[in-house]
């Protein structure tokens, strides 16, 4: 298998994806039988319950075999990390329940781009992408990588019409969804971002029935132009699981 070299953007079929720990059984099978095995998540104990197994919230993969993790980070989830041969890398900033103290680590990579709110990015994370001349693009919104779902290394839907407009200064193409049948327990609603994930060049992964969700028929049109396939993985209710994050590939 190999490493993924564009964070979020796989060039071939995934082979392994971190997702949330709770993930219902049929929602499983759909990964399985796509051939994706999963590390699933443990709680971060500092973290309230709604977001406490989100891989966003806690990891955030800069590229290869670097992965960087919020201290407190699951003992079991490092180690299914190393033994596939990623190099861990631990951030500063400790993890809290109230916000700002939850996002630390929750910036939204698309291509050259890293989208979040500067003002609250781990320090580690922060010299990762100034060493890697990735651009660090300031959004109000903390939970940047819950907010964003990436289509290409040019192309995101997000329902956040800030984070909307910062991009499309960055010469990104977006489209902005207004969308509530997205299932997040404990909130009136969850993210496009924390729902959806690359599974394979050109296929966009949906954690539930992409034909539930009121905007279907738009990021459907928005998805052909891009020569992209959305893809349902469970016949269930859409549900924020904090990102698909797919880490190997064939």
């Amino acid at each position: 298998m190999n490493f993924i070299n564009v964070p979020n953007i796989p060039e071939r079929r995934v082979r392994l994806a971190m997702v949330d720990g709770r993930i219902s059984p049929s929602l499983e099978a759909g990964f399985c039988k796509m051939g994706i095995e999963l590390i699933k998540t443990e709680p971060h104990l500092a973290l309230y319950p709604a977001i406490s197994f989100h891989p966003d919230a806690v990891f955030h993969h800069l590229g290869e075999r670097r992965i960087v993790y919020a201290p407190g980070a699951s003992e079991k989830v490092l180690r299914a990390l190393l033994d596939r041969g990623f190099l861990l890398v631990k951030g500063e900033t400790e993890l809290y329940s109230k916000y700002p103290g939850s996002v630390r680590y929750n910036a939204a990579r698309v291509g050259n781009l890293v989208f979040h709110n500067t003002k609250y990015t781990d320090k580690v994370l922060k010299e990762n992408f100034f060493k890697m001349d990735i651009e660090l693009v300031h959004i109000n919104q903390g939970y940047a990588k819950c907010a964003i779902s990436v289509v290409d290394e040019n192309s995101i839907i997000t329902m956040d019409r800030g984070i909307a407009k910062a991009a499309e200064k960055k010469g990104v193409d977006v489209l902005v969804v207004e969308e509530d049948k997205i299932l997040l327990p404990g909130f009136e609603n969850g993210f496009i971002g924390g729902c959806t994930g690359l599974i394979d060049k050109g296929k966009w992964a949906v954690s539930g029935d992409v034909r539930k969700l009121k905007s279907y028929k738009i990021i459907e049109d928005f998805l052909l132009k891009k020569g992209v396939e959305a893809v349902s993985l469970a016949d269930e209710s859409v549900v924020d699981i904090g990102t698909i994050i797919p880490l190997l590939t064939d």
